[in-house]
């Protein structure tokens, strides 16, 4: 989990291939009123996001003893709490970056359609991981080999 930029494609299909499991893009499971609206600017809102976060549930529930890497914002709590809902086992990596960092990798990024216009609004509403949340909060400005270890050593706790 984590904004736009927070390295959540090459972490996930990482870390998928480290534990020898499925992976999704979460970005596939937008809907095309949804990329759309992203690209012209506009942030989603929770009705929006809704059957998004259905679809990524109804993945995530079809690996049930399998396990499997999902790429998602998973921005708010009631969205972690939506997914769990379909798979209580899920664990949530939080990819932590600095805003100058995720800008700089937004700007830099080409073919994607979420402008870095964007940022500020996903930082805005991000809530971190509670306390009771099944969860780890990783610094994804270290390389992502690192990343994969201490996610990997998250994971086995």
């Amino acid at each position: 989990m984590g904004v736009s930029g927070s390295g959540k494609t090459t972490v996930g299909t990482a870390l998928a291939e480290a534990l020898g499991v499925e992976y999704a893009e979460g970005d596939d499971f937008h809907s095309p009123a949804n990329i759309a609206k992203m690209a012209a600017g506009t942030p989603l809102d929770d009705d929006d996001r809704a059957p998004w976060l259905d679809a990524l549930a109804a993945w995530m529930a079809g690996r049930s003893g399998r396990g499997g890497v999902v790429t998602c914002s998973a921005l708010k709590r009631v969205y972690r709490d939506r997914l769990r809902a379909s798979a209580s086992d899920a664990f949530f990596l939080h990819l932590e970056v600095p805003r100058g960092e995720l800008r700089r990798r937004l700007v830099a990024r080409h073919g994607h359609f979420m402008p870095a216009s964007l940022l500020d609004a996903q930082l805005a509403t991000l809530e971190p991981l509670d306390a009771d949340e099944r969860g780890h909060v990783v610094d994804a400005t270290r390389p992502p080999e690192e990343v994969i270890r201490q996610a990997v050593t998250a994971l086995g706790r």
